[in-house]
């Protein structure tokens, strides 16, 4: 493979060193330098060093490719043991496991490290020695420590902090690289080269293959090859529609990247040919590796399941140990710098192609004291460290130049309907975009008149809410709502808006909905003036457990955030789809967010490029692409922009009232009941009855 010989190549100037750090944690099990309970965490780790330098050695000898798929599973399994939930109780790798076993302070620290060289997996597959080799080094270190004694837990903690400090030059360098140079090809390479009617080329990627992958990619080589070019046209063409739609030069971009799950290589092939045709080389990288490069919130990259969904939710703060003021500025200036050595390849991306995925059970996680968070201050310097890393980020990646498209479909644990429901995805994925794009354009036309909104629930649902909008000087060349299609986001359609923040006021409230991986359960935000003023939701018993949750997976650990748009769904054939085979729950945001009006938190739709024309198909333009707070960058960048944007959708079932108020007083209603009721709109109810 064209990948291997380029890590074979740079593999020669750190063989030496890695082979001595393998050689001396080689000994360490016959070893009785260091006491227990530390001796046993150490010992469990050269035992998991071993069976890194074993695969790193089969890789780098091409030898896996003659393991049959039994082999290939056993393996697999046995690198992903010690974490999967059925041992995770006894594993290091468990906060609270660790600090029981090794002490409430020293514990927690030894398990994030003991995480993180959990690692050297990807890094052994995909023949990266350095990174094996600085993990080595430093499990060395501590035991040296610990030979002379329990440490105090500032030295450990020391160790830790310089460890990650120090080669933040490699590491996220290297993030940077794999996200913008088409020469790292490890992922191209398999999904173009290996046969994927044999199943054994999913192992390849060194991630954990669960049944869910196996599952995929069996049914997706069921499907007629015109399907699968379908689903990827779909994709590709959402993508080039983009560019059209904003007004920006794809011509000028020579790269894309791809974010997919596992599985779906059969449609990631098709794709990457046909994003070729449009001159277009695709990246695929990763989802991250290091704790330095990890959102805390969310996997970006292509991704196999989760081995342990708690394993991750434990170790998403691990940065805690090491994150001060001094890192932040060091973090910083090996951003800039990596932009800086790599600004040919930036200014050749054009932005991420996102395949998602829907239908696993909803994640109910378990908040660990023993787990690693961040301190109040830590908090704000990881808000600081945001505003200040996004201007670096647009110097080279500018908003106002790059796109992006993601799409959906469901996974096998959906249930028993799969296939069908699969089936239905594609045909939801694929309707018809002339057809909303009239029925959205008077829907638009109502809304204009309005001075702001009036959103209301019924039955249980309590939303009671009044959004703002910005008057409008001429209303035959200007509009607040941008008519959006099938383009970036697919499936059709919504209509949206940036919302006036002064006035935005009321509560929002959802029975149930996923926002990443978590089912949310009641959840309420209260606005006032655009800002998150309330919020709770169900999730535990304690109240307080559920606004830490929203506060870390919402709010982004601000204190609050600003509403940052405000739309209207209406694609009614998903909804009645996913109301058919009742999993309205289980729909990632990319579909629930066409169901129903959703408002989303953080930063408007056209941050970044607030001062690039938008134009709707009709020609006017789109005037609401700022509110009071993105209009801070004309001051203060870094008081504009808060790196996030979630979308919070109330279904049409729990929807009573949308209403457009006009500044005299009348009431223009767009739905009632949850049925839209403006003139050319009846196409859309079908569905619903």
């Amino acid at each position: 493979m064209k990948y291997q010989k380029l890590w074979n190549e740079e593999n020669t100037q750190i063989t030496e060193r890695y082979d001595l750090a393998m050689e001396r944690i080689a000994q360490i099990p016959g070893e009785d330098r260091v006491a227990e309970p530390y001796r046993a965490y150490f010992v469990r780790m050269a035992g998991f060093a071993g069976q890194i330098e074993e695969l790193a050695r089969l890789q780098l000898r091409e030898e896996l490719e003659a393991f049959d798929l039994a082999e290939l599973q056993k393996l697999n399994h046995s690198l992903y043991a010690d974490i999967l939930p059925e041992h995770y109780e006894k594993s290091f790798a468990n906060p609270a496991y660790a600090a029981a076993e090794l002490g409430a302070e020293l514990g927690p620290m030894l398990s994030a490290f003991y995480a993180q060289f959990r690692e050297a997996i990807v890094f052994a597959c995909e023949c990266r020695l350095t990174d094996i080799t600085i993990l080595c080094e430093t499990m060395i270190e501590l035991y040296n420590m610990f030979e002379e004694g329990t440490p105090e837990t500032g030295a450990v903690k020391a160790v830790l902090y310089w460890f990650h400090s120090d080669y933040t030059d490699v590491t996220l360098t290297y993030r940077i690289r794999e996200q913008l140079d088409p020469t790292l090809s490890f992922a191209r390479d398999i999904i173009m080269e290996e046969d994927l009617a044999d199943l054994r080329y999913l192992y390849r990627f060194g991630e954990y293959i669960s049944d869910a992958e196996l599952q995929i990619a069996g049914f997706l080589n069921t499907l007629p090859e015109e399907t699968i070019e379908k689903m990827a046209a779909t994709y590709t063409e959402g993508y080039r529609k983009g560019f059209e739609v904003m007004g920006r030069d794809l011509s000028k971009k020579k790269t894309v990247g791809i974010r997919y799950e596992l599985g779906f290589e059969r449609m990631i092939r098709s794709a990457i040919r046909q994003f070729k045709e449009m001159g277009l080389e695709t990246i695929l990288y990763r989802a991250a590796s290091w704790s330095v490069t990890k959102s805390p919130n969310r996997k970006i990259g292509y991704h196999g399941s989760s081995a342990n969904r708690q394993y991750d939710y434990d170790h998403r703060y691990d940065q805690a140990i090491y994150f001060d003021k001094a890192f932040k500025e060091r973090k910083l200036a090996v951003l800039r710098t990596a932009y800086e050595t790599y600004k040919n390849e930036a200014s050749w991306y054009a932005g991420p192609a996102v395949v998602e995925t829907f239908g696993e059970d909803g994640f109910e996680p378990m908040n660990k004291p023993e787990a690693c968070s961040l301190s109040k201050k830590q908090e704000e310097l990881t808000i600081i460290y945001a505003n200040e890393s996004m201007p670096i980020v647009n110097q080279y990646l500018p908003g106002d130049e790059t796109s992006f498209t993601i799409i959906a479909f469901p996974v096998p644990a959906i249930g028993a309907d799969f296939a069908e429901i699969f089936a239905e995805t594609i045909r939801i994925n694929t309707l018809d975009y002339e057809v909303y794009k009239t029925i959205q354009q008077k829907i638009i036309e109502v809304l204009d008149q309005a001075e702001h909104v009036h959103v209301t629930g019924r039955g249980g649902n309590q939303t009671d809410i009044c959004v703002s909008l910005h008057p409008l000087k001429d209303v035959t060349k200007e509009t607040n709502f941008e008519n959006c299609v099938a383009d970036v986001n697919i499936p059709v359609g919504e209509v949206f808006t940036s919302p006036v923040l002064a006035g935005t006021t009321g509560l929002l409230q959802v029975s149930k909905v996923y926002l990443g991986d978590i089912q949310f359960r009641n959840l309420r935000l209260r606005f006032q003036d655009g800002m998150v003023k309330e919020y709770g939701c169900d999730n535990f018993a304690d109240p307080e457990e559920g606004r830490k949750l929203i506060r870390q997976e919402i709010l982004k650990n601000h204190e609050t955030l600003p509403m940052g748009e405000f739309a209207i769904g209406t694609n009614t054939t998903a909804y009645a789809m996913a109301e058919r085979f009742g999993i309205v729950e289980k729909l990632p945001i990319l579909i629930a967010e066409k169901m129903g009006p959703h408002f989303a938190v953080g930063d408007t739709c056209y941050s970044w490029s607030e001062d690039t024309p938008m134009y709707n198909p009709d020609g006017r333009e789109v005037i609401a692409r700022d509110n009071e707070i993105s209009s801070l960058r004309k001051e203060d960048v870094a008081k504009a922009y808060f790196g996030c944007h979630l979308d919070i959708t109330v279904p049409y079932s729990e929807l009573g009232e949308v209403t457009a108020v006009c500044a005299d007083g009348r009431e223009l209603p767009v739905i009632r009941e949850g049925r839209f009721v403006v003139d050319g709109t009846e196409e859309l109810n079908r569905a619903l009855t």
